[in-house]
């Protein structure tokens, strides 16, 4: 307690108090309050109170949780692509060869005696941050750097993980199911690769990256093409099957469900999803026409039974839009989409459905209002 000062308003104290916390009684303005202050530290009443601790976070009691280490390289290119430093591709390169390598750390090798599935459900949790970190590097690629090299590298970066959805050359024996959690994990990051570029309206650029082609040099021991197109990122995951009749969930997709549940919280939102996910069908549909080789919209199930054109195409009733926005879905004029609309409307091509849920891609594109206005 001090009750005077020295004429620098310094206050006065013994030597052995000067590196202490004291209680200003000196001056008549502030001693109602600083009295007071004093009565609450002699009765142990503070006016303020420390809050109580929440609930602890799971992953600090949950047991070991597995890490990408790619944190430090990604903050580092963040802020080399938004602020055009001269090493910015360089910094973008080490991020992705960094999350490549260590994306091995997250196989299911072994479950010791748990349900896989139990299994997969925690991997894809666990990844969750380096997810959210994947996401925002590519809204940052979308918003600050999205030209042929940033772009021609978030290429290569999927190719490098396709061979994770694949059983190893050093596996000689494997279960059906044994890398769907690396399948589902990829999968969900090239929706929102694509999202990131439609939601920025990076519309060419969205157009280049979906028709880029992937180079798997293993196909050529089986006599297949070395180069494959984006379908190859999306897989129908058995084990997400056996969960939902192993624990009775009655889902009509868990996967598509899993996706919705993991899209709260990110700037990008579930309907940005589902439009990555309707663009990539209906390419798929116009350039492949493949009834055994298509593009299942696992997002779709939760579009609705009424609804109307994505953003995307909602914006294309303006003919300068829809000149940007065509490549998209690899067409030149609205007329071009007649026939396979059509074939939806005859039954000759089958919808992918959900039981009793479908979508209308003719309204998801706004059919009959493309190219319409000025």
């Amino acid at each position: 307690m001090v009750s005077e000062k020295d004429g620098q308003g310094k206050p006065f104290l013994p030597i052995y108090y000067k590196s202490r916390i004291y209680i200003d009684l000196s001056e008549p303005d502030k001693y109602s309050d600083n009295f007071e202050r004093l009565l609450r530290w002699v009765f142990d009443k503070p006016l303020y109170q420390k809050p109580a601790l929440g609930e602890k976070p799971a992953f600090l009691s949950d047991g070991e949780h597995i890490s990408l280490g790619t944190t430090p390289a990604f903050k580092r290119c963040i802020d080399a692509i938004k602020n055009s430093k001269p090493f910015a591709s360089g910094a973008l390169e080490e991020y992705c060869e960094l999350f490549v390598q260590n994306f091995e750390r997250f196989r299911i090798s072994k479950v010791d005696g748990r349900e896989f599935d139990d299994e997969l459900i925690r991997n894809i949790e666990d990844f969750l941050p380096y997810r959210n970190e994947a996401i925002q590097l590519f809204i940052t690629v979308a918003q600050y750097a999205p030209n042929q090299e940033f772009i021609g590298r978030i290429h290569r970066f999927f190719e490098s993980l396709i061979p994770y959805m694949q059983r190893p050359s050093d596996i000689q024996q494997s279960n059906e199911w044994d890398f769907d959690n690396f399948k589902f994990l990829v999968h969900e990051l090239f929706l929102y690769a694509v999202a990131a570029l439609l939601k920025q309206d990076r519309l060419e650029e969205a157009a280049d990256f979906l028709s880029r082609q992937y180079y798997l040099p293993g196909n050529s021991d089986y006599g297949r093409d070395s180069m494959v197109g984006y379908l190859v990122f999306r897989e129908y995951l058995k084990s997400l099957e056996h969960r939902n009749e192993r624990l009775n969930l009655r889902k009509l997709s868990l996967h598509s469900n899993l996706l919705k549940e993991r899209s709260a919280g990110i700037s990008i939102e579930f309907r940005h999803l589902m439009q990555a996910d309707f663009i990539a069908f209906l390419r798929a549909e116009i350039e492949i026409n493949d009834e055994w080789n298509r593009w299942w919209p696992e997002t779709l199930l939760h579009v609705g039974h009424f609804h109307s054109a994505f953003e995307v195409f909602a914006r294309s009733s303006s003919k300068a839009y829809f000149d940007r926005a065509k490549r998209l879905i690899a067409i030149q004029s609205p007329s071009d989409l007649a026939p396979l609309f059509e074939q939806y409307q005859t039954g000759r091509r089958k919808l992918p459905t959900w039981e009793m849920n479908r979508f209308r891609p003719a309204a998801l594109v706004g059919f009959e209002h493309l190219a319409t206005r000025a």
